[in-house]
């Protein structure tokens, strides 16, 4: 059985069988530049290079900065540092002004926006996994929009404010995610950061009363058109698993294994829910040794796919530039095993 990688992924997160494990490697674009060069590709060539069985597909809408460009605006208006290897909100719209009215909102409906994801698919022909990019999808959206301290004081003192500013954010995604899924995408790619190392960064009561229900209204279309969701959530989430699987959640990334018991995963959930990550960017890939990292990855797949399936191995984030190449090359080794291993069963 030899599987395109569109269906490999298809096939794992159903928990069907499959001839390997699908594989991915996600990164910045410092560490892109330094692994196309290890590799002598192009950063263009390097999803090929490192076999990456999912494509995401953003808006398309021209590029915005401040004067010195040190600031990056996206589609909704909140601006990033163009410094930082990670996203570091510096602009915020509605924190000068709140009011939600008054707020020049985007056009989900406008021409041009698929434009790149409609290229994309076309060029695809069938070959990987396509997805709609819904990072800063709910939560983080709205406190990019309003300051991340304006947006947790307002989900404490001012609860309908921030509902009706959630409301505004799923209204426009409802939209979006509506004609993405009219293109005809393979499932539908959410993040939304709700944890931190210990602790969740608002109580699982609060996250349920303003977020579930608004997240369910991102997460429906999906399930009405029989679409698997991924999400990607950092941090200790497990007080709202259980909440995320109700409301249509199938495959979660990134099982950081510095929060997540992997067993208690399985357990908890058997084959209602499916993995996307297992390697740790926080610990093991930035500052183990290659061995480390194949033990790691070794334990990932046994312990979140014990029959083969179910996950979707990678680190459990992007990599940043702080990662060795020799350990870049150790974790290609073990996808690459996963080959030999289906070559011969």
């Amino acid at each position: 059985m030899q599987l395109t990688h569109k269906e490999r992924v298809r096939r794992a997160v159903r928990y069907d069988a499959v001839d390997r494990l699908p594989t991915q490697i996600n990164y910045t674009g410092r560490q892109a530049a330094r692994m196309a060069a290890h590799f002598g590709v192009t950063v263009q060539e390097l999803p090929g290079r490192l076999d990456n069985h999912l494509l995401r597909l953003d808006l398309t809408y021209p590029e915005r900065y401040n004067e010195d460009r040190s600031v990056k605006f996206d589609w909704w208006g909140a601006g990033f540092d163009t410094g930082e290897e990670g996203y570091f909100v510096r602009v915020s719209p509605l924190q000068e002004e709140p009011d939600l009215d008054a707020f020049a909102w985007p056009d989900p409906h406008a021409p041009g926006l698929l434009d790149d994801a409609e290229r994309i698919i076309a060029k695809d022909q069938g070959q990987h996994f396509l997805m709609p990019n819904f990072g800063w999808s709910l939560f983080e959206r709205a406190w990019s929009l309003r300051g991340m301290v304006e947006f947790f004081m307002d989900m404490a003192g001012k609860p309908d404010y921030a509902g009706a500013l959630l409301d505004r954010v799923a209204d426009i995604q409802v939209a979006l995610i509506e004609r993405f899924i009219a293109l005809g995408v393979d499932g539908g790619y959410f993040g939304d950061d709700y944890g931190g190392q210990v602790n969740m960064l608002i109580s699982p009561q609060m996250w349920r009363t303003l977020i579930k229900p608004r997240l369910a209204r991102l997460f429906a279309p999906f399930r009405a058109a029989g679409l698997p969701i991924l999400m990607h959530s950092d941090g200790h989430i497990e007080p709202i698993l259980p909440d995320l699987v109700e409301i249509g959640l199938t495959v979660y990334n990134p099982v950081q294994p510095e929060v997540c018991d992997f067993s208690w995963l399985r357990t908890t959930f058997g084959e209602r829910l499916a993995y996307y990550g297992g390697v740790s960017t926080q610990s093991t890939l930035p500052f183990g040794t290659p061995d480390e990292v194949r033990v790691a990855a070794t334990k990932a797949m046994r312990e979140l796919a014990p029959d083969n399936t179910g996950l979707i191995l990678a680190p459990s984030h992007r990599m940043m530039s702080d990662i060795p190449m020799a350990n870049v090359d150790a974790l290609l080794a073990v996808f690459a095993s996963l080959d030999e291993k289906s070559e011969t069963a």
